[in-house]
């Protein structure tokens, strides 16, 4: 009897050893040894991205330094639509620093244009006499001169080049009837600029052309711009015809006039306001 109970009992066990032995292992989390992992895996990712915060702090004071220019260039241009030329250059002759900072950031605007005026002017000069004299209200970097064979008066505010004159552009050196084309290239900006193309008429011999390439938003009176009606009549008034006018450009509008004979006067013509352009501060 003894011994058949062992039997049974050691072949329940073999059994049981085997039944356990079929089983997989279950599976277990060591924390102990996983959390230090996964917590030193954080802090190497987390280490590496202040790494390159510390190792390239570059990146960081550029976005910095090109909110503020930004800024500051929407203050520069707010100025120069808001108060008169005369006042405008009194401003930047206090500090012609502030006249490059406005460039920078127009010149950072124009990049976003898919066409610029300034090129269709040029175009249309190439595909003239080069021995016509050109006058270039509000120049900026004298691109126009630049890139035409014609002698270039250039014109603005501040002169950062020996062949830019600095002055109000409604008081201008040239002298009477001594230029064939007078531009205004997107530089219509002061709250007299009637008082610009008057100068222009002034220097502009009979027969001479009259450019102007402005802000298409500026003619829109829908959206509180000018009507570019009003506007061709009250230069027309000064003594001019208007040969044609070009729209087709979503960004901007380029008319094209021609100084008659004899100029009318300046008194009682009906000048629009045109519509600044300010850019929204963020």
């Amino acid at each position: 009897m003894e011994a058949s109970s062992k039997g049974k009992n050691r072949r329940r066990g073999k059994k049981r050893r085997k039944a356990s032995g079929n089983q997989p292992p279950e599976a277990s989390v060591d924390v102990s040894e996983q959390a230090p992992s996964a917590l030193t895996s954080k802090r190497r990712n987390l280490g590496a991205a202040t790494s390159s915060k510390v190792n390239n702090p570059t990146s960081f004071l550029d976005k910095m330094r090109a909110r503020l220019s930004g800024g500051h260039f929407r203050m520069l241009n707010e100025k120069l639509y808001t108060c008169s030329g005369n006042e405008a250059f009194d401003y930047f002759k206090e500090d012609p620093e502030l006249f490059s900072v406005y460039h920078t950031g127009y010149q950072e605007q124009m990049s976003r244009w898919p066409e610029q005026p300034v090129n269709i002017i040029i175009t249309w000069l190439k595909s003239r006499n080069p021995s016509l004299t050109v006058a270039d209200f509000g120049c900026g970097d004298a691109r126009l001169a630049k890139n035409v064979k014609n002698k270039v008066f250039s014109i603005d505010l501040v002169s950062n080049d020996p062949s830019v004159i600095a002055c109000d552009m409604s008081q201008t050196p040239l002298e009477s009837s001594s230029v064939d084309v007078a531009v205004f290239c997107l530089s219509l900006m002061g709250t007299n600029y009637p008082s610009y193309i008057t100068e222009a008429t002034r220097v502009l011999k009979p027969g001479g052309w009259l450019l102007i390439a402005e802000v298409k938003s500026r003619f829109d009176p829908n959206n509180g711009g000018a009507d570019p009606v009003e506007f061709s009549e009250a230069v027309k008034d000064l003594g001019f015809s208007l040969v044609s006018q070009d729209m087709k450009n979503k960004m901007f509008i380029l008319f094209y006039f021609r100084k008659k004979e004899r100029s009318a006067s300046a008194r009682n013509i009906n000048w629009p306001e045109l519509k600044a352009c300010i850019y929204k501060r963020r």
